[in-house]
């Protein structure tokens, strides 16, 4: 629940393949995730019509995750985690289609920041609505 959430304690990061399964990285090394995503900010990073690509993601996710980068060993909190991991999927990604690669400050800056700026409203709004009195209960689903 958001009410367990400060704002300012770390996020965890993984990157899906086009079944909803999360690749993330941790001391432990990649692990797979099926659930355990459900109070998660997404975060597009492909654009609907780069069907080329969408193609290949799953193949090029599971490729990328098993490369000796990211054994359990190389894990370290600051330097090589969770957030090294998806950016530098993302770079690869990148590389093939002949782009530039992005700074963890520019991908930041362009993706993460707008995403977590509407999260954190929603968080406060939510946190400020159950402190006050106020009970959010979901709507009836509207038949059509």
């Amino acid at each position: 629940s958001f009410r367990g959430y400060d704002g300012k304690s770390d996020l965890h990061v993984g990157i899906t393949n086009s079944n909803g399964v999360v690749y993330n990285y941790n001391e432990e090394g990649i692990h797979r995730a099926e659930t355990g995503w459900e109070q998660c900010i997404s975060i597009p990073l492909v654009e609907p019509d780069a069907f080329g690509l969408l193609q290949q993601w799953d193949t090029r996710l599971e490729e990328f995750s098993v490369g000796e980068a990211w054994l359990p060993h190389r894990y370290e909190e600051h330097d090589h985690n969770c957030y090294t991991y998806a950016l530098a999927f993302i770079n690869s990604i990148l590389t093939t289609q002949g782009k530039r690669q992005m700074s963890k400050s520019e991908f930041t800056e362009k993706f993460v920041v707008p995403q977590t700026k509407k999260a954190s409203k929603y968080i406060t709004l939510h946190q400020e609505l159950t402190a006050n009195d106020f009970y959010i209960v979901p709507l009836p689903d509207q038949e059509q």
